[in-house]
């Protein structure tokens, strides 16, 4: 009705639409708004809600969710992503946060609400994207990157993570990345110290040793302006490319050498390997 009372005053368009929209998508499978004011409207409603009411903390709880936020975080999700936006959406929660000024009692801050939001909006995602077949360990190990809140950016870089994964590199360099975390993760504990920092090239003994070392590095600084510049199938293929000196590491290389030099030198290259791969995605959380 707001839509022909606004055509009715001889408002714009868009203002009718956007009264129509305003809502819009009631649920998963409601029509999603297009219209530039109709999306902007739908947004601000539903991102000024759930700011608000994270910010005195009130969330849902099992199954209760007496004022559809679940609902508005599916809506905020479905908007940005069928509308290809780019929205920063801490930046977003932050600034909706500000915007309550001194009206709201707020229980928590305003950096602590953009977190519990980002954390709530990971879960919806992966509910939303589990219906399209799109596993959930796959967002987790997209979304647990640093400052990774811009959902079209993630959703391109789960994608060719998924595609990656369904190679046989990608299932080769997973196991080979478990091998390298649980090696390195037993020796800690062993030792009761942390193994950290790039391994001495000087100690080196194997020739697979400095092969690794300098495909890693190579894929590092490769990797560095792809991801930037989100192509994220070209930094997938970097990873492809250390499959075969890693295989070759493994199968030459004693890593718990005799000399104690040596057994951290080349723990900490694993750690290399962990770290690098963990440039693309958190291959720990990946299932299977």
């Amino acid at each position: 009705m707001g839509m022909y009372y606004a055509r009715e005053a001889g408002l714009p368009e868009a203002v009718a639409l956007a009264a129509r929209d305003h809502y819009c998508p009631l649920g998963p499978t409601d029509s999603v708004p297009t219209d530039p004011v109709s999306v902007a409207v739908a947004l601000a409603d539903k991102l000024d809600t759930l700011t608000g009411f994270w910010a005195i903390d009130e969330k849902p709880t099992g199954s209760k969710d007496p004022f559809a936020l679940r609902r508005a975080a599916l809506g905020v999700i479905r908007l940005v992503l069928e509308n290809g936006l780019r929205l920063p959406l801490r930046t977003v929660f932050l600034h909706a946060h500000e915007m309550y000024g001194g009206i709201l009692s707020a229980q928590n801050s305003a950096d602590e609400t953009a977190t519990a939001l980002l954390d709530f909006f990971a879960d919806r995602l992966k509910v939303h994207l589990r219906d399209q077949g799109i596993r959930h360990d796959r967002v987790a190990a997209v979304f647990g990157l640093a400052a990774q809140d811009d959902l079209v950016r993630l959703m391109d870089q789960v994608n060719a993570l998924s595609a990656f994964l369904e190679t046989d590199d990608g299932v080769n360099l997973l196991t080979a990345y478990r091998r390298a975390a649980n090696i390195v993760a037993a020796e800690e504990k062993k030792d009761g110290s942390r193994q950290s920092g790039a391994p001495n090239p000087k100690l080196f003994a194997d020739t697979a040793e400095q092969a690794l070392a300098d495909a890693l590095a190579s894929a590092s600084a490769v990797m560095a302006p792809m991801l930037k510049a989100e192509r994220f199938d070209d930094a997938m293929g970097q990873l492809a490319a250390l499959r075969g000196p890693v295989d070759t590491f493994f199968d030459q290389v004693t890593v718990n050498a005799d000399e104690a030099n040596l057994r951290v030198n080349r723990l900490k290259l694993l750690g290399a390997i962990t770290g690098t791969m963990g440039r693309v995605a958190d291959f720990s959380v990946i299932e299977g």
